[in-house]
C-alpha cells in the first residue's frame, strides 16, 4: 500500500465524513444517532488513508467490563485494500483492558474471516436478535493483564 495511513479520534465536526463511510446510516436513522453518540463518547477511531477518512471502528467497555468492539465499517470506495485489518489491529492495540470481544451475524463472511485473521477466536453465538441469523462472538486477547 503506497498511501499514507493514520489513526484519530473521531471530533464532532467528523461526523458528516463518519456517516458517508456507513453503509447503513444514510438508510437507518437509528445508525445516525449511535454515530453521534459514539463520537461524542470518543470511542469512534477513524482511518485515515491519505489524510481523508477511509474507515470507522468503536471501542467501548461495556460488555462486562471488558473491550468490544461495537462497529467496524471500511466506506465503500476504499474496501479490499487491508484497511480493515489495520483498522481492528490498532483497536486492538488502543483496548485498556486484557479481553476483547467482538461480534456479527453468522451471515457476514468477510467479518467473519477478518476477525479470524487478526486472531479472534469465536466464543459462542446469541440467537434472536436477527431473526435466522445468529450472531457469532469473538475474543482475543488485548493487552497484558
Amino acid at each position: 500500500m503506497n498511501s499514507r495511513t493514520s489513526f484519530r479520534l473521531a471530533e464532532p465536526d467528523d461526523y458528516s465524513s463518519v456517516v458517508a463511510l456507513d453503509s447503513a446510516a444514510t438508510h437507518d436513522p437509528r445508525r445516525s444517532i449511535l454515530l453521534q453518540e459514539w463520537i461524542g463518547q470518543r470511542s469512534c477511531h477513524l482511518l485515515l488513508l491519505d489524510g481523508v477518512p477511509a474507515a470507522y471502528g468503536v471501542l467501548h467497555y461495556h460488555f462486562f467490563d471488558n473491550g468490544f468492539i461495537d462497529m467496524l465499517m471500511v466506506g465503500e470506495p476504499f474496501r479490499r485494500r487491508g484497511l480493515g485489518a489495520l483498522l481492528l489491529q490498532h483497536l486492538v492495540a488502543q483496548c485498556e483492558r486484557p479481553k476483547l470481544f467482538s461480534s456479527t451475524n453468522q451471515s457476514n463472511r468477510p467479518m467473519r474471516a477478518l476477525l479470524q485473521r487478526c486472531g479472534f477466536v469465536e466464543s459462542g453465538s446469541i440467537d434472536n436478535l436477527d431473526p435466522g441469523d445468529a450472531e457469532v462472538v469473538y475474543f482475543r486477547a488485548a493487552c497484558p493483564g
